[in-house]
């Protein structure tokens, strides 16, 4: 197996583009990482949900994980939604 060729973004693409295959290598873009120290952060997305359908706030709807965190103290109370048309 080769050795994986990566790039930053804005750099030339260092691979080779050839008519098969074997007259091709790869190179893939530089992942993204957070930098050493920095917070954990969970960002969720829920369609059709408000809080009052999470177990959290009182709903029906069973959130164990989500009730831990409120446990813990962390609850948001301040939900916007915007229209799209």
């Amino acid at each position: 197996m080769t050795e994986l060729v990566t790039y930053h973004d804005g750099e030339p693409f260092p691979g080779v583009i050839g008519r098969t295959t074997m007259e091709s290598s790869p190179a893939w873009p530089t992942p993204v990482k957070a930098r050493a120290g920095a917070p954990n952060v969970l960002i969720f997305v829920l369609d059709d949900v408000g809080f009052g359908q999470l177990s959290s706030y009182g709903g029906l709807v069973e959130t164990p994980v989500l009730d831990r965190v409120a446990a813990n103290g962390l609850r948001y109370t301040n939900m916007q939604t915007t229209a799209s048309t």
